[in-house]
């Protein structure tokens, strides 16, 4: 082993997949790439998410209080990092990336139908905005495909390369604590 950098930490504690954020606000819909995202609480669930003033996303999420957190696939690497590198500002990137999408149930920011999942969020804290740009989002509801307990997932691991997830290993039987929160 050998020691490096400390600010290299991210590529290797990544607290969970890539995601596209979708939001609606009065200049339109939107979509981000976010990777700065982590489980707060199982329930009612709760998760940050780094969203600052840099993203065009940003102001629409202090709007509406809205947004979508849809969970790509490992095969769309090349379009989360393509919309992770332009700005909505600038682009319409639904139509730019020919991404499929439906309305939200609750008729503001898009579903994202080739992901594995899509999370209908809504802002319950932000008292950590102004500091750290981290804001709590509660999940109201979720959407997922089929295949969303073994298809691959997206980890950035930095400048612009990316992990996919492998083999889904299986030790439910030894999950004896937490057994409750899985509701198959």
């Amino acid at each position: 082993m050998k020691e490096i950098d400390p600010g290299q930490s991210y590529r290797l504690i990544e607290p969970g997949p890539v995601l596209l954020v979708t939001t609606h606000g009065s200049d339109g819909p939107n979509v981000m790439t976010m990777g700065f995202h982590v489980m707060v609480r199982h329930d009612p669930p709760l998760i940050g998410c780094v969203i600052g003033p840099w993203d065009h996303s940003h102001s629409a999420l202090l709007e509406t209080g809205r947004c979508v957190l849809a969970v790509p696939r490992a095969t769309m690497s090349r379009v989360v990092t393509r919309i992770g590198n332009c700005s909505g500002a600038d682009i319409d990137k639904f139509g730019t990336f020919d991404l499929s999408t439906r309305e939200g149930t609750d008729g503001s920011a898009p579903f994202l139908t080739d992901c594995i999942a899509n999370l209908e969020c809504r802002l319950v804290d932000d008292v950590l905005a102004d500091r750290y740009n981290l804001h709590i989002l509660a999940v109201t509801r979720l959407n997922v495909a089929k295949d969303w307990k073994t298809a691959a997932m997206l980890h950035h691991v930095g400048g612009g390369r990316f992990r996919a997830d492998g083999d889904v290993f299986d030790e439910s039987e030894h999950m004896v604590l937490w057994r409750h929160l899985d509701h198959d």
